[in-house]
């Protein structure tokens, strides 16, 4: 069988990234330029500024990118691309570069949804095994996804408000801490203990999840404890938050595992670097025999890598698109996929 060379863009919020991956599971190389310097000082990702960052970073990433390779243009099989979810503004500079690299070298245009580049990040770090329970945890999900074969997807459970991530970005703009705020709490959290009393978000008998109840909590007892005069502990805080946000993701998980009989576990997203949510995964999982998949760090995070990864099993789905596919802001990756033009 010939060897397929996929070049995936992912430019869905504030990194710039390009990477070339062989038949689906051979990361090549993967170039990524980050905008989190620029976007700390503001405490968030300003969409603006990441769309005109991407426009300078993308045909610089590209370059580095074959020259890390020592590859041409003319090596590349197909063309694979996040058009969402995401930051309009950023998916469309992302998007663009890959229509008209599809259509000066007349090559294929993939499609790839952003969290089902997430799910197949894992694919890059060992082979998956059919039917599975994916776990995504990222600044903007909260999923419980089964797939009963390769390349299909079945929402059991969601957040219902806030995503994981971005609850811990806001309690740690709370606590006083630079952006992004999720590693700086998992590593506070190292360090407390779990003295401060707060609600278990939605724990009960559903898939679903729900964390602003949480984030309200911690956002109310730090103004109540600076208005008696008492000192926040960070460190306690962190730990009694994560505590309560680990507990519920790991309960339900399990349950799902157990409920779907599956044997393989899939953890991805940028809140699956989380520490203290591998090692409670990992031994949960070892217990109930259970295989779990969780990509390394860099591949937790955006990165082309994965959007390779998935574009190559998207095509042997036939999963491809004309020069009309358009960006999706909002977008579910049960919608059928053969159908991803934007006709609204």
């Amino acid at each position: 069988m010939k060897n397929m060379y996929i070049l995936a863009i992912e430019t869905s919020c504030d990194e710039t990234s390009a990477s070339i991956i062989k038949n689906g599971t051979i990361e090549i190389s993967t170039v990524i330029l980050s905008q989190m310097d620029i976007h700390k000082k503001y405490g968030g990702v300003v969409p603006e500024i990441a769309s005109r960052n991407h426009i300078r970073n993308i045909t610089l990433v590209l370059e580095e990118l074959l020259e890390k390779a020592n590859m041409r243009m003319s090596d590349i099989d197909a063309f694979g691309v996040t058009y969402g979810p995401g930051l309009t503004g950023s998916l469309l500079i992302g998007l663009e570069t890959a229509k008209t690299l599809s259509f000066i070298y007349n090559k294929p245009l993939i499609p790839v949804h952003h969290i089902i580049g997430h799910i197949y990040a894992n694919k890059l770090e060992k082979e998956i095994t059919f039917p599975l329970i994916c776990l995504v945890v990222s600044g903007g999900h909260t999923e419980l996804i089964y797939m009963k074969e390769e390349y299909t997807f079945s929402y059991i459970g969601a957040t219902l408000d806030d995503a994981v991530g971005e609850s811990y970005d806001k309690v740690a703009r709370v606590l006083g801490l630079d952006y992004p705020g999720g590693p700086l709490i998992d590593k506070l959290a190292q360090k407390g203990s779990d003295t401060y009393k707060l609600p278990c978000p939605l724990d009960d008998n559903t898939y679903n999840f729900s964390f602003s109840g949480l984030k309200s909590a911690v956002i109310n007892l730090v103004h109540n404890e600076k208005q008696r005069g008492n000192k926040i502990i960070n460190e306690d805080l962190a730990t009694s938050f994560q505590n309560r946000v680990i507990n519920i993701l790991v309960k339900k998980t399990m349950k799902a595992v157990k409920e779907y009989n599956v044997k393989q576990l899939l953890v991805s997203g940028g809140v699956a670097a989380n520490k203290t949510l591998r090692e409670r995964l990992s031994n949960e999982c070892l217990k109930a025999n259970i295989d779990l998949v969780i990509p390394r760090i860099s591949y937790c995070t955006d990165n082309a890598a994965m959007i390779g990864a998935a574009a190559y099993f998207a095509y042997q789905k036939g999963i491809v698109s004309d020069l009309k596919l358009n960006s999706r802001a909002v977008d579910s990756i049960t919608r059928l996929e053969g159908d991803i033009d934007d006709k609204n």
